[in-house]
């Protein structure tokens, strides 16, 4: 049997894994482990969009229910309007503002392309990756664009 998104948060043997959780297209069950630099990654993420956008929120591990399934948004950025919106959803019917990847070494090309397409049709207006270098590409629906367009002094690579 498969479980909604409120069970799996809810499940107290799943709150424990050290994993990541999202879920396919036929509510199954997808996790991949997190390492300690991508945590890093993470936290510093959060701190930088922190300095560069004072109004809104920051959200880590954001779940964001998609057509292909709940997929989780490792940092995401969302305005105090979308907020205002979506309060108490879970997982949200929308993605907030700009929705941030941090590849681990088991992420595909394809597999972020994916999720780059999914949050665009969930109303995203920019999908960044950090790779394990630090190194941060940004995108609009449109393509690849050199800075971000709502965070516009946002560094191109992070450094740990």
């Amino acid at each position: 049997t498969t479980m909604n998104w409120a069970e799996i948060c809810a499940n107290p043997v799943l709150r424990e894994l050290p994993y990541k959780i999202q879920t396919d297209q036929w509510g199954h069950i997808v996790m991949s482990p997190a390492t300690n630099e991508h945590g890093m990654y993470q936290a510093k993420i959060v701190a930088l969009l922190s300095r560069f956008l004072r109004t809104g929120a920051i959200i880590t591990e954001c779940s964001v229910q998609t057509r292909e399934g709940v997929k989780v948004a490792d940092v995401a950025w969302a305005s105090a309007a979308f907020i205002k919106r979506n309060r108490g959803k879970n997982p949200f019917q929308e993605a907030p503002e700009i929705c941030v990847e941090i590849l681990s070494p088991s992420n595909t090309a394809m597999e972020m392309e994916e999720k780059k397409e999914l949050y665009f049709a969930r109303g995203a207006q920019e999908f960044w990756i950090c790779d394990q270098n630090g190194n941060i590409t940004f995108h609009k629906n449109t393509g690849a664009i050199s800075d971000s367009e709502l965070a516009g002094q946002f560094p191109h690579q992070i450094l740990l």
